[in-house]
């Protein structure tokens, strides 16, 4: 079986539907969190978040790249968000491996150098720092001022503001 086959057994038996009782797609806090993909982070745990609260944008690292930009201006934009968190975390994939390092490893296997960064990082709060910056910079984005930076502790579980 395939975790796709086992994901849809899995939902047939689960308590979860959703939140069919949640109206809307404007996020009732009209925040938005920018987070890794990192499977070790339970965003709604992590904030004690419940359905239909937050919008949640996930990728690797938790890093405000153009598409991630793109989703938050969506959210402040059609969706009325005025919020951001940003919460990268602690033990990333992506700050123990090097922008050219993987590069050049999809070049050797695909014959294609991706025009596209990696954004490898060593020190995470230097990583949310500048995607806190990104965020508040962006010219596509009416609420810039209250966007606020954290490291997410996958050990301890542990959360740290990063000014």
């Amino acid at each position: 079986m395939t975790a796709i086959d086992e994901l849809l057994k899995r939902h047939t038996r689960a308590a979860d539907r959703g939140a069919p009782q949640v109206p809307t797609p404007v996020p009732a806090l009209g925040l938005a969190v920018l987070t890794c993909m990192d499977a070790r982070i339970k965003v709604f745990d992590v904030f004690g978040l419940r359905h239909g609260e937050a919008h949640i944008l996930r990728n690797a690292g938790g890093i405000a790249t153009d598409d991630a930009i793109r989703s938050l201006a969506v959210s402040q934009r059609k969706l009325g968000t005025r919020e951001v968190i940003v919460m990268q975390h602690t033990s990333c994939g992506l700050s123990m491996i090097t922008e050219d390092e993987f590069k050049d490893e999809l070049e050797r296997d695909t014959g294609l150098r991706p025009p596209w960064s990696i954004e490898a990082f060593r020190e995470v709060k230097d990583s949310v720092r500048q995607s806190v910056l990104r965020v508040r910079r962006s010219p596509f984005l009416p609420h810039r001022d209250l966007v606020r930076g954290f490291v997410y502790d996958v050990g301890t579980g542990g959360l740290t503001e990063v000014l």
